[in-house]
């Protein structure tokens, strides 16, 4: 008798990986075009890079986050809902499990997220474009949210034992996992460092400046 062949596995890049990750791209490069036409030709390349980012992240915050809350929030879920973001984030789920089921955690960090982390995203780019340099304060302010928002999410996951996670595949580990939200660890600390340096270097200066007035 015949062995019958084992089924082939499941697809591991599928139709809605293509354009749930073509819609990261397509905000990236939204914000690279904005700050080629709001930015003057000579701004730093820090400002530069602060906006795109920043630009970037309250986009992901309000449309994609956004479409979180609003399938996973008043007893909906994203995995007894229809539509192509509920089909997109299912996909994450597929990574993550939580993000399916609205784990009462990730909806609370997303609420912060949506609504606060969002807005001010948005006002630093406003104040980067009037050249207030204000800015490096709220930059500090948003950047330890969002390395607060990563930790709180996955550091319970781990201390469990990490239930929820599948690690099973490459799109699932390296792409969802890490690459997705390792970004909004590396750029935070780096946009912190860069407002640290601007804010001590203008107190430093400015201490010079009256201790001078003061001989």
């Amino acid at each position: 008798m015949l062995e019958t062949a084992p089924p082939p596995p499941p697809s591991v890049f599928t139709a809605t990986s293509a354009y749930s990750l073509a819609g990261v791209a397509g905000i990236a490069i939204i914000a690279t075009t904005a700050a080629r036409k709001l930015l003057p030709r000579n701004a730093p390349w820090q400002d530069r890079v602060t906006f795109i980012w920043l630009t970037f992240d309250a986009l992901i915050h309000f449309i994609f986050e956004g479409s979180f809350l609003a399938l996973s929030t008043f007893g909906r879920t994203v995995n007894a809902s229809s539509g192509v973001f509920a089909q997109m984030w299912r996909e994450y789920a597929a990574a993550d499990s939580r993000w399916g089921t609205a784990d009462s955690t990730v909806v609370s960090l997303e609420l912060l997220t949506v609504f606060g982390a969002g807005p001010l995203a948005a006002l630093i780019v406003y104040q980067i474009v009037k050249r207030d340099p204000a800015r490096h304060y709220w930059i500090v302010v948003l950047s330890t949210a969002e390395l607060y928002g990563g930790w709180m999410t996955f550091c319970p996951e781990w201390l469990t034992g990490s239930p929820s996670l599948d690690t099973s595949n490459v799109l699932f580990f390296w792409v969802y996992l890490v690459f997705m939200n390792i970004i909004w660890v590396l750029t935070p600390v780096w946009l912190m460092y860069d407002s640290y340096t601007y804010i001590a270097g203008s107190l430093r200066s400015a201490q010079v400046v009256k201790a001078r007035k003061a001989e």
